[in-house]
């Protein structure tokens, strides 16, 4: 897939993070991360990102990384690209982005590098040289200790052909909206939050095309429902999920840190297709959480009761 191609499916569809599968002793499950690529690759996907945030990217072992990734992109189907994480420092970083491509990956998500405030200047540099050191497309996200101002991006669009993509976790409606018109379609423009679906109306009237879905894990079917009434401005069908599984949902995930990713593998363990536990320093979900997350999924209509 040329890099044209790899903005235009990304743009045209819903994106997600396959969580990623951990054994009972916590080592990587390939069997059962194989399966869960399948599964999601089966519903209308427009990529799905590997060793993600989601993914618990940042607990996933240098010896492991390429096996994740590899995994992945043989598992999903023909049609789904496969866009894996790379973070941290920039040597690290140039170095996970050569290993994604070894194993196939379509493209590269950067996610925050680590720790460190930098100046602008300094982030440029870092997303120069990964860059340089693929030909496969690259996804800059802006989170966090990382963010970029329009003129950074377009200087950086200018230096990089393969810079594609801007995937947004800041929530700054006033700065996405300039990034926007200075940029049009240079790049693909994607909302990045945590529930990116709170934001998907505002961000669709602005240009961005495209989000993506944590719940996409264990409520694929609801997750491109709701997608599709964004992309229809179906109001009713929106208002309707937003007030009966999204806001309780993000009540949920707020009660205590971590479980934007801990209460997504909950969820997918209630609708049997468990990836095992989350790894420290995350923590699980207790008895009582896992209960409103259950009663959340069974009361939408059309979904099976849960295990």
């Amino acid at each position: 897939m040329d890099l044209d191609q790899l903005k235009s499916t990304i743009g045209a569809g819903l994106l997600s993070f396959p969580v990623t599968d951990f054994g009972a002793d916590g080592s990587f499950d390939q069997a059962g991360y194989a399966r869960r690529l399948q599964w999601l690759s089966s519903y209308d996907a427009a990529g799905l990102f590997a060793a993600g945030g989601t993914g618990e990217f940042f607990s996933i072992g240098m010896d492991e990384y390429d096996n994740v990734i590899r995994t992945a992109v043989e598992n999903a189907a023909p049609s789904v690209p496969v866009l894996a994480g790379v973070g941290y420092g920039t040597r690290i970083a140039v170095d996970l982005a050569k290993r994604a491509e070894r194993a196939g990956a379509a493209g590269i998500l950067v996610l925050p590098h680590y720790l460190m405030v930098a100046e602008e200047a300094g982030v440029i540099a870092h997303m120069q040289a990964i860059c340089g050191a693929v030909g496969i497309g690259v996804i800059y996200y802006a989170r966090d200790n990382t963010k970029l101002s329009p003129q950074g991006l377009e200087k950086l669009a200018e230096t990089c052909r393969n810079f594609i993509g801007y995937k947004d976790g800041l929530g700054d409606l006033q700065l996405m909206q300039r990034i926007h018109y200075r940029l049009g379609d240079r790049l693909v423009h994607i909302g990045g939050l945590p529930t990116a679906e709170v934001f998907a109306q505002p961000y669709l009237e602005m240009g961005v095309t495209t989000y993506s879905s944590a719940v996409f894990n264990f409520v694929p079917e609801l997750a491109l429902k709701f997608y599709r009434a964004v992309r229809a401005r179906d109001a009713a069908t929106i208002d309707s999920l937003m007030q009966s599984f999204y806001l309780p949902l993000i009540e949920l995930r707020d009660r205590k840190r971590g479980y934007a990713v801990s209460m997504i593998k909950a969820g997918a363990d209630l609708v049997g297709h468990s990836a095992g536990p989350v790894r420290a320093p995350l923590t699980e979900l207790d008895g009582a959480e896992r209960e409103v997350l259950r009663g959340l999924i069974e009361r939408q209509a059309g979904l099976a009761k849960v295990a």
